[in-house]
C-alpha cells in the first residue's frame, strides 16, 4: 500500500508561522530565515503532500482549502505540546498579553515588575500592537483594547475609560509672556501632535480632541509631530510644547507632576474606553486568572486617582 512519507516537524513549523501571519516574509522574520528559505520548505511540504497549500491573490497570500484543514490540525496539535510540556515542566506558566503600542509602552509594561514579584513563575510576551489582533490565530490569551463609545462593545469587561486633555511640564506656566490660563492660549504656544494613520486618512490627536469637545481649532505658533505617542511625551516633559495627554497612560506622570494640566477638568474629552478580553481557549488557564486579577486591580486603583487629578 502507498503511503506518504512522515512530514519533517521542520517544514510543518515553517507551513504554521506562514499560514499564521498569512505572509512568507513575517514568516521569515519570526523564524530569523530568508523569504526563499520559507518558500522552499512550503513547496517541499506542497510536493510531499501533492496539494497546494496557499493561493496568491493580487499580493495577497490565502490559504487552499488543503492548507486550512492542514493549518487547524497543525494549530491544535502546537497547543497541546505546549499544555504537556507545561505540564511537564511543572512550576513555568506562558502568558501573551496584546494592546495598543502606547498603553503597553507607557502604562502596562512599567507596571510589570509588580506583576512578576508575585507571580514569578510566569513568562510574559507583550504583543503591542495598534490592530485588532486575532486572538486564536495570533496565539495571544488576553487583549487590552481600545472601544469608542460608538462602537459596539466586544465580550470583555471594561477595564479603564479612556480620555484625552491638554498636557504640559510645569515650566511653561512660569512664562508671564506666553500665559495658559484658556485654551485660547494655545495660540501662544508649540503643539506637540501624534501623527498617525487610520483608515488610510490622516490623523491627529489634537484635531479629535477640538472635535470632541467641539471647540474651534486653533492655530499655534508652530508643531512639531512624532510618529510614536512616547516620543510625544517625551517631548512634553522637555517643555517643548503642549500634548494631548492620555488616561490611564499619563497617570504616574501626573502623580508625580512631571506633566501637569493647565485647563482643569473642563476640557477632558471621554473618548471610550479599554476593555479586557479574554481568550476562549485561556479562560481556564491559572496564569490568565492571576493576570485578570492583577489587572482589574491596578485599574481600581487608578480610577481612585481619576478625581483628584481630573476633577
Amino acid at each position: 500500500m502507498a503511503s506518504h512519507p512522515r512530514l519533517s516537524l521542520h517544514l510543518i513549523r515553517g507551513f504554521w508561522v506562514a499560514a499564521r501571519h498569512l505572509s512568507f516574509t513575517r514568516a521569515a522574520e519570526e523564524l530569523f530565515v530568508t523569504q526563499s528559505a520559507i518558500s522552499r520548505e512550503i513547496k517541499k511540504l506542497e510536493e510531499q503532500l501533492g496539494q497546494a497549500l496557499f493561493l496568491r491573490v493580487n499580493r495577497a497570500l490565502y490559504l487552499t482549502r488543503a492548507g486550512e484543514e492542514l493549518f487547524q490540525a497543525v494549530d491544535e496539535a502546537f497547543v497541546l505540546i505546549d499544555a504537556a510540556a507545561q505540564r511537564v515542566a511543572g512550576a513555568r506558566q506562558s502568558l501573551a498579553i496584546t494592546t495598543s503600542v502606547p498603553l503597553a509602552s507607557l502604562w502596562l509594561v512599567p507596571r510589570l515588575p509588580r506583576f512578576t514579584r508575585t507571580h514569578p513563575n510566569v513568562d510574559l510576551r507583550i504583543a503591542a500592537s495598534n490592530d485588532v489582533v486575532d486572538l486564536a490565530q495570533a496565539h495571544v490569551d488576553i487583549a487590552i483594547r481600545y472601544v469608542r463609545r460608538s462602537d459596539r462593545r466586544p465580550d470583555g469587561d471594561l477595564l479603564a475609560d479612556y480620555h484625552t486633555f491638554p498636557v504640559c511640564a510645569p515650566a511653561l506656566l512660569k512664562d508671564d509672556t506666553r500665559p495658559l490660563n484658556t485654551v485660547a492660549d494655545l495660540a501662544h504656544h508649540v503643539m506637540l501632535e501624534f501623527e498617525t494613520t487610520v483608515h488610510g486618512r490622516p490623523w491627529y490627536d489634537w484635531d479629535q480632541w477640538f472635535k470632541a469637545l467641539k471647540l474651534d481649532k486653533i492655530n499655534p505658533t508652530g508643531r512639531q509631530r512624532f510618529a510614536h505617542y512616547d516620543q510625544v511625551v517625551k517631548a512634553a516633559l522637555a517643555g517643548s510644547g503642549i500634548a494631548i495627554g492620555k488616561w490611564p497612560h499619563l497617570i504616574e506622570r501626573l502623580q508625580d507632576g512631571s506633566l501637569i494640566t493647565p485647563f482643569g477638568p473642563e476640557v477632558v474629552s471621554s473618548l471610550g474606553g479599554f476593555h479586557l478580553i479574554v481568550a476562549e481557549a485561556a479562560s481556564e488557564r491559572e496564569a490568565v486568572a492571576a493576570f485578570v486579577d492583577w489587572v482589574r486591580a491596578e485599574a481600581r486603583n487608578d480610577a481612585q486617582a481619576t478625581k483628584a487629578l481630573l476633577g
